[in-house]
């Protein structure tokens, strides 16, 4: 660099500079640069070592010790420490940090005062030897430098780092710059995929790749994205499931195939579903469940050594042992060593139903037969205990539309999913290879969206086309890459998991006070929860009447309205309509309330938002869970799309001054 690279010219110099701006200084020192000659954006280097070998090669250098070992090293300034005529830069490369020990005596007096100008957060390359300080601190004796490349935006502060976790998401580029421990899981979830994909092949599989766009969804039951291809004028839908196409490839001849590769589902978000998210599918011909459980167990096993060098886990406070046997039980029996009375998929539907009323099962829809209830039951009072893993086999048929009968138990399926600490991890079956049941199963999954389920595959034709031709017995499973990791990597959430995660729109950058006026005044219309905000044209807004009975006073007064703070806001998992909130109401003991809202507001735009809650109502169970009073919300209705009216809803939010457990008078 030239000795005006750094220095601005007059007319720059003239120019009214913010100091307090930190951007707008910045901008300056790159226009200086220009302005210079100089390219604040520099070209290729060749560095010829990264911060971890020169480590590891120079471990017992001595305190105070010099070497004739020439090195080039290039990575991010991540701090600086200037001591007159010294100055020490941290700089951080891909495998981690290394000091550099900057003299003036050694750079000369006019790149010294260029070094001096960076920025943390800028790219520089630099030649040097290597040494180790008398205080111990293994360097690089910085002999020459080049910028490479010039940060305008400076990093969050150096002690406080990036903590908000919607500012990580939305900035993942920065999450992995200041957090390494966001670094080492994002390796760990490489190493993950690595070592499934290697696994499949050393036994035998070949990795294939199938269509994303689908003209029929089918594979699991999900609501799928919609797009429209213009070239072929038609309709078509992201894949939610790579199964049908994976199982042609048996009919085709091939013996044993495997996907990698991404799905799309276009529902709820909770800390364990996510629209976007990876699978692996495998389908082995003249196989079963039998050997789809060695295959499931060798694959995790192999993610697990190769993420932790252990089978030996800790998540989320419970210890994991994936070595060893598995647990392998039948989901009827899981359910009758956890409730007082005994189920059976042969009992009747009245009865069945009382069981799970009783038993902290929700809603019961009237289209679900025994089969459905029994499902619904294992997910209330089974599925949180399962906390070493376990394969839980013979589901019913009627949630396992494509999966084989258990032979003299028709309403039973030869089927498990693998559970490990209350959350279900891989699904697997005896593919069903029987073209005339699996027409009746899509017949009825047909008849289900027609009656509303907007879940149910349709009639996929070319599938059962392909089974007329002959498919081999086969045995098949998925697992999900992003839970798979989340386990690995001891993560609360699946965004930690996915490098981009998908955000609602973020509110316009005009400041912090704006930002939160703005998200706390979003209308959410129904139906879509991510629609900006717009003013409300009130000319078509519909009231309800309101109650002509009157109230006597004392009722009213029963009735604790109190003013609560959200600490933490989740999707309910398996629910599309339910977010849970844990709610400091001003009393010492968390309150957990359960609210039908999801519709309307994501849960992370919640948590810190100060409500409006009833605490006094009597607990009642939604999906397993206590919910301790009710969150109040202002309702009514405008015309939709159709002209028909159409329910509007808005929480009561209010200033965050008040404080919580504050009465309403």
């Amino acid at each position: 660099m030239s000795e005006n690279e750094l220095h601005p010219t007059t007319a720059e110099a003239a120019a009214p500079v913010i100091e307090d701006d930190p951007i707008e200084v910045r901008k300056a020192k790159r226009a200086a640069i220009i302005a210079a000659g100089g390219n604040p954006y520099g070209n290729a280097f060749d560095y010829t070592a990264h911060a971890a070998q020169i480590e590891a090669d120079h471990a017992g250098l001595a305190d105070g010790e010099s070497t004739e070992v020439a090195v080039s090293v290039a990575g991010r300034v991540l701090a600086k420490r200037v001591q007159g005529k010294i100055t020490f830069l941290t700089l951080r490369d891909t495998t981690g940090d290394i000091q550099l020990f900057c003299r003036v005596n050694a750079l000369g007096e006019d790149a010294y005062d260029q070094l001096k100008d960076l920025d943390l957060g800028d790219w520089i390359g630099a030649h040097g030897c290597v040494m180790r300080t008398r205080r111990g601190q293994l360097s690089v004796a910085v002999e020459a430098f080049e910028l490479l490349s010039k940060a305008i935006r400076p990093l969050p502060e150096k002690f406080h780092g990036l903590s908000n976790k919607e500012v990580r998401y939305r900035q993942r580029y920065v999450d992995l710059v200041v957090n390494t421990e966001v670094r080492d899981t994002f390796e760990k979830r490489f190493k993950v995929i690595s070592a499934i994909r290697r696994f499949m092949e050393d036994n035998g599989f070949y990795e294939v790749e199938t269509p994303i766009l689908h003209a029929i969804p089918g594979g699991a039951n999900a609501r799928p994205f919609e797009t429209h291809h213009n070239a072929l004028d038609r309709e078509f839908y992201l894949r939610i499931a790579t199964e049908l196409h994976l199982k042609r490839l048996l009919v085709g001849g091939f013996e044993r195939v495997f996907e990698i590769g991404r799905q799309f589902r276009n529902e709820g978000m909770d800390p364990y579903h996510n629209p976007e998210f990876t699978t692996m599918e495998a389908y082995q011909a003249f196989s079963d469940l039998e050997g789809m459980k060695s295959l499931t167990k060798g694959f995790v096993q192999a993610a697990a050594l190769a993420a932790c060098g252990t089978l030996q886990i800790q998540y989320q406070g419970h210890r994991i042992d994936l070595g060893g046997e598995w647990r392998d039980a039948t989901m009827i029996d899981l359910i009758n060593e956890q409730i007082d009375e005994p189920v059976s998929i042969h009992m009747e539907r009245a009865e069945l139903e009382r069981i799970a009323r009783a038993n902290g099962v929700g809603q019961i829809e009237d289209a679900w037969g025994a089969g459905k209830i029994i499902a619904e039951l294992f997910e209330a009072c089974v599925e949180h205990t399962l906390v070493q893993p376990t394969f839980v086999c013979e589901h019913p048929l009627e949630v396992s539309p494509l999966a084989k009968k258990k032979p003299g138990e028709p309403e039973l399926t030869q089927r498990f999913e693998l559970f490990i600490c209350g959350h279900e991890y891989a699904n697997a079956f005896n593919e069903l290879n029987d073209p005339i049941d699996q027409a009746e199963r899509f017949r009825a999954q047909v008849e289900a969206k027609d009656l509303g389920d907007d879940e149910a595959m349709g009639y996929d034709a070319d599938y059962i086309r392909a089974l007329e031709y002959g498919m081999p017995p086969a045995g098949g499973v998925g697992i999900g890459i992003d839970r798979l990791v989340m386990l690995l990597t001891d993560a609360e959430s699946i965004r930690d998991v996915l490098l981009f995660p998908h955000m609602r729109n973020e509110a316009p950058a005009s400041g912090a006070a704006a930002a939160t006026t703005t998200a706390s005044a979003c209308d959410r219309v129904a139906g879509d929860p991510a629609a900006a905000c717009a003013p409300i044209d009130f000319s078509k807004v519909a009231i309800e009447p309101l109650f002509q009975d009157e109230v006597d006073f004392d009722t009213f007064s029963a009735s604790d309205f109190r003013a609560v703070k959200v600490k933490e806001c989740v999707a309910v998992p398996k629910s599309k309509k339910l977010l849970q909130f844990t709610l400091d109401d001003g009393t010492d003991a968390d309150r957990v309330i359960l609210s039908g809202i999801h519709a309307y507001y994501e849960p992370e735009e919640l948590v810190g938002r100060t409500l409006i809650a009833i605490t006094n109502l009597p607990p009642r169970k939604m999906m397993g869970i206590s919910s301790c009073g009710m969150l109040l919300s202002a309702i009514h209705q405008e015309p939709g799309e159709g002209g028909e009216l159409e329910e509007r809803l808005n929480l009561l939010m209010v200033s965050d001054r008040i404080p919580a457990g504050a009465k309403l008078y």
